[in-house]
Formats: structure tokens, sequence, C-alpha cells
């Protein structure tokens, strides 16, 4: 009697469900892939605060854009969702009948979503002064930042993508220009409409490619090669931020009957210039694009906001860093035992695990109830939006994963919640690194993954 209540009793452990999900998921890490292929996973239930599955969760790998994992929610514990990303306009002078004879002012704070349509709420300021002209000049304030356009180990051969924008505390247009061609009518429109800008078109027999000038450090987009289809279309970053800002500034206020007669300059606002309106955007309204569309501009601006609260003007990314570090201690890991260098994930020189990130997800679930739906709802939504929109679509995990993605040249990560069929909340980690060609192979296990952790009973 008692050895048949013993083999019960193995039976019953060998099916149950967290040995069942372990030997699943041996299954797809034991393929041939990841004989080159190193992956870092770690799966906990946060309702039972138990680990479903790990394997190799303390490796230190490059996390691509799961580092904004780290950078969102530091910018939710340590900036707090109703941060304010403020942009000034001042004037100093005198108003005399229709004229401003003095100059105006744009002093920036980091504002990632700044776009052109934000600037009317400049120009009704300007407007209500009863001003049609400006005889002094239009100048940029850029002191809240320091004067590093890239963060530390961004390539070089990134340039001109729009993955890799010039930073700077005045952005706009996420510090990049669109542009679409029609190779039938051989017509290219630029938006926004700007002069910041040069269009120069190029006969060749290459396949017909759109780019900058970056080589020679030029604004001037060129469209060169034979072409194969009828629209083209490209997002390609610009030189000079705040230069940018304030031209298409400046043309906006040419187009609404306010004449600029100076020039365009940087320089800080002085003491006795007056303040005539802010515009402003709160953290929370930030975060939903940082991770749904992995914006690499909107991190790194967090990430500066970060420094300037906790260590003032001009803000370093290795300010912001050191706050990132002391969040890591906050959660129960020791920061030394990683590396982070920017907020977006785009160096290379970052390198942290799974188990880290799980922590992080964790914490914020236990301890930060408000602060969690926040970055809950931020990740992209499996089969719904953001970078998650065309996978997982028709399985378990289809609207149920919430998950930031990653990509790097050879690395691929995925880190986030999803909802078991026994209605507990899984957070879970993976990254992927050191593979060869397309991402594609990659994310394919990721989501089987997924689908599996979603089917959990």
């Amino acid at each position: 009697m008692l050895k048949r209540i013993f083999i019960v009793s193995v039976i019953l452990i060998v099916t149950a469900f967290p040995q069942s999900i372990k030997t699943k998921l041996d299954k797809i890490t034991s393929d041939k892939y990841f004989d080159t292929c190193l992956v870092s996973i770690q799966v906990e239930d946060l309702n039972t605060n138990k680990t479903i599955y790990k394997k190799n969760p303390k490796y230190l790998l490059r996390p691509a854009s799961n580092m904004k994992v780290i950078t969102s929610a530091a910018g939710l514990l340590y900036l707090t969702p109703d941060y304010e990303f403020k942009t000034d306009l001042y004037y100093d002078g005198y108003v005399s009948n229709d004229t401003l004879y003095g100059s105006v002012y744009v002093s920036g704070g980091c504002d990632p979503d700044f776009v052109t349509k934000d600037l009317y709420t400049f120009v009704d300021a300007i407007k209500s002064l009863k001003v049609s002209v400006i005889t002094g000049n239009l100048y940029g304030d850029v002191s809240f930042k320091d004067s590093l356009y890239w963060g530390k180990g961004w390539m070089w051969d990134d340039d001109p993508s729009s993955d890799a924008p010039y930073l700077s505390s005045l952005n706009i247009n996420d510090n990049c220009v669109e542009v679409f061609y029609d190779a039938k009518k051989n017509k290219t429109k630029i938006h926004p409409q700007t002069n910041y800008v040069e269009v120069k078109r190029i006969e060749d027999e290459i396949d017909l490619t759109i780019d900058r000038n970056w080589l020679n450090r030029k604004n001037e987009i060129i469209i060169k090669g034979k072409s194969e289809k009828k629209n083209y279309y490209s997002k390609v970053n610009v030189l000079n931020p705040a230069k940018y800002f304030l031209t298409v500034f400046s043309e906006v206020l040419d187009t609404n009957s306010i004449k600029l007669s100076g020039e365009i300059e940087i320089k800080n606002v002085p003491a006795n210039a007056n303040r005539l309106t802010t515009f402003s955007r709160k953290y929370v309204e930030v975060i939903d694009n940082l991770n749904k569309e992995s914006d690499n501009l909107s991190a790194e601006m967090t990430l500066y906001a970060i420094a300037e609260k906790f260590f003032g003007k001009p803000a370093t990314a290795k300010n912001g860093v050191s706050m990132l570090m002391k969040m890591i201690d906050k959660v129960g890991l020791d920061s030394n035992d990683y590396r982070l260098v920017d907020g977006s994930g785009v160096s290379h020189y970052n390198v942290f695990s799974a188990e880290l990130l799980v922590t992080i997800l964790k914490y914020f679930y236990k301890n930060e109830p408000q602060l969690f739906k926040i970055l809950y709802e931020s990740f992209p939504i499996a089969g719904f939006d953001g970078t998650l929109e065309s996978r997982m679509n028709k399985t378990s995990a289809e609207n149920n994963v919430h998950a930031k993605t990653g990509t790097l040249t050879g690395v691929s990560s995925l880190t986030g919640y999803t909802t078991a069929k026994n209605n507990h909340t899984i957070a879970f980690s993976i990254i992927m690194q050191n593979y060869i060609g397309s991402s594609a192979k990659a994310k394919e296990f990721q989501d089987e993954i997924c689908r599996l952790l979603s089917e959990y009973k």
C-alpha cells in the first residue's frame, strides 16, 4: 500500500505544472540554435513568489532596448508621473506699436516629444503682445544638459538613422526629418517642410537609397540610385537639433505674419528676460511612446531629466546612470555587478542580466502598485500595439503579454508581464545574444515561450 502511494506521489510530482513548463522550456532552449546563441531567462510567478523557470539568469548580456525597462522604471520612481518637461519662452527689450525691440529666447527642458504644432503655443503668446516684427535674434538656451550629442558607446555607422538621434535639451520632431520620394514623378517632400535641410538627387545604377550626407556632416538629404517602385519613405536624423528647432520656429513665425529680423543663435536666457509662456509635458505622457515605440530620444531625455533633478545643470548621462544604479540597489541587488552607460540601450557597453530585469518588475508589482500600473500599461501589448503589434497573433499571448522588446545587431530581448490561465501575474525576461543574421528566429523562440507562460494553469 505504501509503495502504491509512493508511486502515485511521484507521478503527481512529475506531471505537476512547474515540472511540465520546465520540460517544455528546456526543449526550446536545447535547440541547436542555442549552441552558438547565448540566452538568459528568468520567469517568476509574482503571486506565489516562486521561480517558474530560469536558465543562465545571471549571465551579463547586452540588453538592447530592454535598457528602457530600467530607465522608464527609474523615471516613475525618481521623477514621478507628474514630472513636467518644460520648454520656456522668454523675451527681452520692449514692445512699441507692433514691434518687439529685443530678442526671443527658447529654453529647452529635454522634452522628447515636442513637435511643430506645439510651436503654436509660442506663436499665440507672441501674438498676445500685438507683435508682428522682432528686431532682435531668436536664441536657444541649451544649458539644461551637457554638450554631448550621443550616448557613450553609440556607433558611428548608426548615423543618420532615426534610431540614433542627436541629443539636445531643445528637441523637435524626434530631431529627424521624414522624406517622401515619388519616383514616378521624381518629386520629394520633406516633413516638416523646412529650409534646414537641402535635397539632392543623384542618378546612379545602384538601387535607390535615401540618406543624409553624414560623412561630410551636412544636413543634405541625398536621394541616389535608380528606382523600381513608385513611392519611397525614410526618416533620418539631423545635425544640431537646437538650431533645427529654432529654424522651424522662425519659419512658423513667418507663416503667421511675424517677421524675425535677426539671426538664429545659441545663448543662455539673460537674468532680465521676461518669461512669456511655458509648454509642459508630463512624464506619464512620455513613458508610453518611450516603451511602446521604443523611442530612444525619450529614454535619453528621461535619463537627463533624472540627472538634472538630483544633480542640477548641466545634466549628464553619468549622473543619470548613478540614479539607475541607486534603484538597482534599492530593489535588492548589487549595482556593482552590472554596467549601464546610457538610457536607451543603443550602446553595446551596457551589460546586465535577465535576473536584474525580473527583480525590477517584481519590485514594482509588490512595492509600487500605482507605478506598476503605469509601467505595465506603457509596455507594448502582444498582437495589439507598439513594437509587439505583429507578434503572437492568434495565440494565448495575444492581448495578454505586456513586454518591452529590444533589438541590436546580434541581440534580441523581451521583458515584461503576462497573465496566466490561473490569473497569476508572471514576470519574465529573455535576452538572446550572439546570433548571425535576422532576429526573426530569436523572436519566434521568445513568442513561443510567451505562449507557454500565458497557458500556465
